[in-house]
């Protein structure tokens, strides 16, 4: 994983440091990590265009539909999954695989965006994350939560909060009691965010 300056990723020892951080801090982190095992959220490679796009796919679906979609829009590329690749799709052909006009719309103007050098992807690594989520949420179709997990997901970034999440705020008031926020509640796992939230997902699937 490459280290860029003024950010911090995700590497094998952060990830173990971060375990131990919120086994320490909070009672209920420390009974996901025993279960669920090591986070897996290391060494992930850095491919920004395709998080981005199977990001905007995944918008208000379930998992499942959300996999089964993106497997087709994938299949549609010969070779790598690129903006240039997906530029060149026609409009029909991703309406085939399931998505909605407006997603449609989305994932093709991020293409060009990112085809032509309008949205610089890899410069992206280099900014903190308040400015990340400021550039990309000037894109159609990406709002805060999107950009949030392109943090977590595609940067690596190990100190996220995304108290916009449906799954985060359902698996604090499964885990924590109804009263409980995912703003109040996350203060305490502080700076390893991302990882307490692959956690909370993980509690999702059972």
């Amino acid at each position: 994983m490459p280290i860029y300056k003024n950010v911090t990723l995700f590497y094998e020892n952060l990830v173990k440091q971060a375990e131990t951080h919120l086994s320490q801090v909070c009672p209920v982190m420390a009974q996901l990590i025993d279960k669920h095992g090591p986070c897996t959220l290391a060494g992930r490679e850095f491919s920004p265009f395709a998080t981005l796009a199977t990001s905007i796919i995944g918008q208000q679906l379930s998992m499942k539909a959300a996999d089964t979609i993106e497997r087709r829009v994938l299949a549609l590329v010969t070779g790598e999954f690129t903006a240039q690749a997906v530029a060149a799709l026609a409009p029909e052909k991703l309406r085939a695989a399931g998505l909605s006009q407006a997603k449609v719309g989305y994932i093709q103007e991020l293409a060009s965006r990112a085809s032509d050098g309008r949205l610089n992807l890899e410069a992206l690594p280099e900014m903190d994350d308040e400015s990340v989520i400021a550039t990309l949420v000037e894109l159609p179709g990406i709002g805060r939560w999107t950009a949030e997990m392109f943090l977590i997901f595609g940067l690596a970034r190990p100190d996220v909060l995304s108290p916009g999440d449906a799954g985060l705020q359902r698996a604090v008031r499964q885990l924590f009691g109804e009263d409980a926020t995912l703003q109040q509640i996350g203060t305490r796992w502080c700076p390893f965010c991302s990882v307490a939230c692959w956690y909370l997902w993980r509690s999702l699937d059972g």
